[in-house]
């Protein structure tokens, strides 16, 4: 683990994405709230937080954080595809990328096993970080070309 007592306690930002693919029919069933298992998009949103606080459990070399604050939403993309995006914030001595990231990872695998009954061809990604903010290496975000060959 890295040391991270000599670093300045800063605001820290991390946004994430996570991309599900699934069938048509799989996304109608969510959105007129017809799987069997509930309300996937308000469960997947609430395990994506709940992950988050979580992660040092899951990612062997991450620091316990003391979260700030979480925000994950899931929108239609198209007839096939959601998007699910997480922030998440802290004031302390590292980043939440790991945070964001496993938010929507599990999110995403929420949205799988409440519909997997109906279409276990569901796929997963491509997750990735879109911004990060705070700390020694400053601002990171994913720049226009980037997000559009996502």
């Amino acid at each position: 683990m890295v040391d991270v007592g000599a670093k300045g306690v800063t605001l820290r930002l991390a946004r994430a994405e996570n991309i599900v693919t699934m069938k048509p029919e799989t996304l109608r069933l969510i959105l007129e709230r017809r799987v069997a298992k509930g309300d996937v998009f308000e469960v997947a949103r609430l395990a994506g937080i709940m992950a988050t606080k979580r992660t040092a459990d899951l990612i062997p070399l991450c620091h316990p954080l003391g979260i700030d604050g979480v925000d994950v939403s899931i929108s239609e993309v198209d007839e096939c595809r959601v998007k699910i995006e997480a922030t998440v914030r802290v004031t302390g001595k590292t980043g939440v990328e790991m945070e964001a990231l496993t938010a929507v990872t599990v999110a995403g695998l929420t949205i799988y096993d409440m519909c997997k009954s109906v279409d276990r061809s569901m796929t997963l990604g491509p997750a990735r970080l879109l911004e990060k903010l705070g700390g020694k290496s400053g601002h990171f975000q994913v720049d226009e070309l980037s997000a559009e060959h996502a």
